[in-house]
């Protein structure tokens, strides 16, 4: 151990020992656990930075590594190790699904502590890169440059189209080929780059003070190959706004729709905003099986298209709805779920906080010709309440998926007095499911257990848990 000149305290040549959570990686120092940030794997050594000392662990960062680990790949971005989009692009796939499936067991063992039935191997994800369907860019005057850009000398733009560089909002990594979403995603930005600096466009400042034309670029595609994209300006002139989308409506001709929304505000969040459509239609539809379910600038849909209809199916096959059953989707969304159940059962209501989001729903149900379901906006602490069962009738099973947070006690303390015969939980997040599912044995068995890979190349898992009433 050693301090450098600003008082670091600095570790040489450790062993990394083991994976941890939120992509992180562990050691042992001194009888303290050290939690690891940066691209390494069990098996390697590095140099530690401290960036953190408390009593019982500390926080670092790796440098110097010295990449001796058998779980290693090789990896196929540039960018790797400055964008945080694919933290674990470094470890073979296999190794990957292996450490999810225990983060998955871990929560279940450690926090749940409920009899748990063998839980499935992970369902993984037929493709590994460019497997999203959505990516968001920013434009931003704060380049952030590599220590090989500094080091060769090279006079470099400031300006930057890409992805916030982990923990530093003010820093935009420009990105010259991403792997995550297919084409032509990186056409469509890199043409938009070269333009806008060709015709002299302001790209967005908002750190030390808000100016600047270009502010976000939205792009969406879809398994139907509908494509969507949305710019989005700040303070910017008529004719900068009519350049641009005529630019972007003649040089990609398969935009089928095409979009922008002007934001003035302190953050990029448009849920608020106007959208205006400038081609084509303001909608692309995505669809799942003989399902269709029309996606909006605004709308969420599951970033993983084809992840997402074997997660369904999972859904679905768990839920094990009969003709005369009576379902609750929580946390429904834009419907997707209730809408993909709704022909097996007799009748599904979605619950959302998002009003904008339920309206989506009630579309996707009128255009799938679905008849059996009703949506509900409102604090799911609030909605679901034993008076909104009374009022509607008591579900004979109840499909939730919750955020990252998972349900409120609230939530959970109504779902136990309604007393489903079955629960299907498909969650983010295996610790607060965990938690729930704590609450829940006071009358449900656990009785399936599948964890699903939505997102390779990064630490990400959703798991989906059957809940039989005891």
């Amino acid at each position: 151990m050693k301090k450098n000149k600003k008082e670091n305290i600095i570790f040489e040549n450790v062993l990394i020992e083991n994976f941890a959570a939120e992509a992180k990686c562990i050691s042992r120092i001194e009888d303290k656990v050290i939690f690891i940030e940066g691209p390494v794997a069990p098996g390697d050594y590095a140099d530690l930075r401290v960036m953190k000392s408390k009593k019982s662990f500390m926080e670092a960062v790796a440098f110097n590594i010295r990449p001796t680990s058998s779980y290693r790949t090789q990896t196929i971005c540039s960018h790797f190790g400055t964008c945080g989009g694919c933290k674990w692009q470094h470890i073979d796939y296999k190794t990957q699904l292996d450490f999810k499936t225990k983060q998955v067991v871990d929560a279940l063992e450690r926090i749940a502590k409920v009899n748990l039935p063998e839980i499935k191997p992970i369902f993984p994800s037929s493709e590994t890169f460019y497997y999203r369907n959505k990516l968001e860019y920013t434009f931003s005057q704060n380049r952030w440059l590599t220590q090989a850009q500094i080091d060769s000398g090279e006079s470099f733009s400031r300006n930057a189209l890409g992805f916030h560089i982990p923990k530093r909002y003010d820093k935009i990594l420009d990105i010259d080929h991403c792997y995550l979403q297919p084409d032509p995603s990186n056409a469509i930005r890199l043409a938009l780059r070269d333009f806008t600096a060709a015709n002299n466009l302001d790209y967005y400042e908002q750190v030390r003070q808000e100016k600047g034309a270009l502010r976000n670029l939205v792009i969406r595609t879809a398994s139907t190959g509908d494509l969507m994209v949305v710019v989005q300006f700040a303070y910017c002139k008529p004719e900068d706004i009519d350049l641009v989308m005529n630019f972007l409506a003649e040089k990609f001709p398969e935009i089928t729709s095409l979009n922008y929304v002007i934001n003035t505000k302190g953050n990029d969040t448009f849920f608020d905003l106007e959208i205006v459509n400038v081609k084509g239609l303001p909608y692309i539809i995505e669809e799942m099986e003989d399902l269709k379910f029309r996606v909006g600038p605004k709308s969420f849909f599951q970033t993983n298209s084809k992840q997402a209809y074997e997660l369904y199916k999972i859904t679905r096959e768990y839920a094990d709805i009969q003709a005369n059953d009576f379902v609750y989707d929580l946390y429904t969304g834009t419907g997707t779920i209730a809408n993909f159940v709704a022909r097996q059962a007799k009748k599904v209501i979605g619950l959302e906080y998002v009003e904008m989001a339920v309206e989506d729903a009630k579309v996707n149900s009128q255009i799938n010709n679905i008849t059996n379901t009703e949506f509900y906006a409102g604090d799911m602490r609030k909605l679901l309440s034993n008076e909104f069962v009374s009022q509607h009738g008591r579900p004979d099973i109840v499909i939730t998926d919750p955020p990252r947070a998972g349900m409120d006690e609230p939530v959970v303390r109504t779902l136990l007095e309604a007393a489903p015969k079955r629960i299907v939980y498909v969650s983010c997040n295996p610790a607060t499911q965990a938690r729930d599912l704590a609450l829940l044995d006071e009358k449900y068995v656990v009785t399936a257990v599948q964890p699903v890979d939505m997102f390779p190349q990064t630490h990400h898992v959703e798991n989906v848990v059957r809940l039989d009433l005891r």
